[in-house]
């Protein structure tokens, strides 16, 4: 592997591709620790998806702890492995009261549009922006969109995600 001082250092925010991009010999350690993250053989889904996944979002994804996860990958390429982070991953808690029954204004099942290559997400944001107040948007993708829901998020929309399949999870989103 790499000496540490010749690429950037493992941390939460670094993006999945440009941690593949700089070390290489970790993507079997990603397998390993997630076998999740084997979809990023499909080099589609790496050049689309990894691009825009932080680790942290990755783990998220996963249901890993994203401590556990930099750790193991700092150790593998010879960084500092001692790095402590408390924030595990969050528990969806309790379905909201919006998202038990919703009656969605649109659904959109992103799952072939991923598998080709392409990103949902300008096209999803683009559709929120047309919610009106309350209103919910539906969206069904292959796993959690995270990174997506976390632009929404910033965007003041509400969302919840749940798996519905062994391959498919439904997110919705609903406008404030």
């Amino acid at each position: 592997m790499s000496k540490s001082s010749d690429h950037p250092p493992i941390t939460p925010e670094m993006k999945v591709a440009a941690l593949l991009k700089a070390y290489p010999k970790t993507e079997d350690l990603l397998y390993e620790i997630a076998p999740a993250f084997s979809k990023l053989r499909n080099p589609i889904l790496r050049r689309t998806v990894a691009k825009a996944t932080s680790l942290r979002q990755a783990a998220k994804v996963a249901g890993i702890d994203l401590g556990y996860m930099i750790n193991r990958l700092r150790s593998a390429v010879g960084q500092t492995s001692d790095i402590v982070i408390n924030e595990g991953n969050d528990d969806p808690g309790e379905k909201p009261g919006w998202a038990i029954s919703p009656s969605p204004v649109r659904t959109f099942d992103a799952c072939a549009l991923i598998e080709a290559g392409e990103q949902p997400m300008t096209r999803v944001m683009s559709d929120l922006k047309k919610l009106d107040a309350g209103d919910v948007y539906e969206l069904i993708t292959p796993f959690e969109p995270v990174p997506l829901r976390d632009m929404a998020g910033s965007k003041g929309f509400d969302s919840w995600s749940e798996r519905i399949g062994d391959d498919r999870v439904r997110t919705l989103f609903r406008s404030s």
